[in-house]
């Protein structure tokens, strides 16, 4: 029987890396972790990122610092994690958006899927669409049933091509088979403002910008995206309730490692974001957010980015829009 002479070097070398990986999930954290947040304070995934922070710093037993930098729909910051040091002291506060923009641009400096070792979802937010308080229509069926009427009369607006709220507001007017017409604005603000005043008629935006509008009857709320309803709305059907099968849009947040940490770091991570999700306290500041808090095991959580890539990368080549 031939025997590979480089057989036992490898194996030597596979074992000292099976044995050290426990030992550094041990000594880890060694410092501060830094959290790349890629939008700026303030924001929903800045929000999120605040939230779990100093739970999971108390947990690990060192400090979490978060670190805003804004630019490019999130990708610097994603960037700045894909070429971090794989040692778990670097994590990037990922969100439907690093999907987006995999789609969108032909061009990345690092590839969304491979350069990033998923630790745990975060939460999620329904979208609602809405209309103007005047708008006739009082659920998504009058909306269709008018736009259906009305072809190329209805305008939507969102915060801007390639957005979140334009490609779920475009998912819908293809499931929908409805022709209207989308309006892009700088900011969420600009966008409700244009609703509310009736320089359009339509916007598909998170839940927690519009909440004191739709409680104040500025703004109509027709259903809202995710697979149940909202417990902040709990008046509002789904648009699967109302009849838009296979309608299923949510912002979602999640935490990731640079490819190639240790698996029982991230392994760690994960339990800890578990244990940090189930404090009242956390739960209480995600709700406030509208965001429904929950953990997902790191396969899970790689599989929904590649899922979400391949879905918006669907929606833009039926609509047309050309990558960037």
């Amino acid at each position: 029987m031939h025997t590979d002479p480089k057989r036992p070097a490898a194996l030597l070398c596979a074992l000292a890396l099976s044995a050290a990986f426990p030992a550094a999930a041990q000594e880890w954290p060694s410092r501060p972790i830094r959290m790349m947040v890629g939008f700026g304070p303030g924001g929903g995934t800045d929000i999120i990122a605040r939230m779990v922070a100093q739970p999971l710093a108390e947990i690990l037993g060192q400090p979490i610092v978060v670190e805003n930098k804004p630019g490019a729909g999130g990708t610097l910051a994603a960037n700045t994690v894909a070429r971090a040091a794989p040692d778990g002291h670097t994590i990037f506060v990922m969100n439907n958006g690093h999907a987006v923009s995999a789609a969108v641009y032909q061009k990345l400096p690092f590839d969304s899927v491979k350069d990033f070792a998923p630790v745990s979802t975060l939460c999620a937010q329904p979208l609602v669409v809405v209309a103007g308080k005047n708008f006739p229509a009082q659920d998504l069926g009058g909306l269709v049933a008018r736009a259906k009427a009305q072809p190329g009369k209805l305008n939507y607006a969102s915060v801007g091509i390639g957005s979140t709220q334009h490609f779920a507001a475009e998912l819908l007017r293809q499931l929908t088979d409805i022709d209207i017409v989308h309006v892009p604005y700088k900011g969420t603000p600009n966008a409700v403002a244009a609703v509310m005043s009736g320089e359009v008629e339509l916007l598909v935006e998170v839940a927690s910008p519009l909440l004191g509008q739709i409680r104040a009857g500025e703004l109509k709320p027709l259903a809202v995206t995710s697979p149940k309803r909202y417990d902040g709305l709990p008046d509002v059907p789904t648009a699967v309730e109302s009849g838009v099968a296979g309608y299923d849009v949510t912002t979602w947040y999640g935490l990731a490692f640079p490819a190639g940490t240790p698996a029982p770091i991230v392994e760690k991570m994960n339990q800890a974001v578990r244990k940090a999700l189930a404090q009242d306290a956390v739960r209480k500041q995600a709700m406030a957010a509208a965001c429904l808090p929950e953990a997902s095991s790191p396969d899970a959580l790689g599989r929904h980015v590649s899922a979400e890539i391949e879905r918006w990368k669907g929606v833009m080549q039926k609509a047309g829009i050309a990558q960037q």
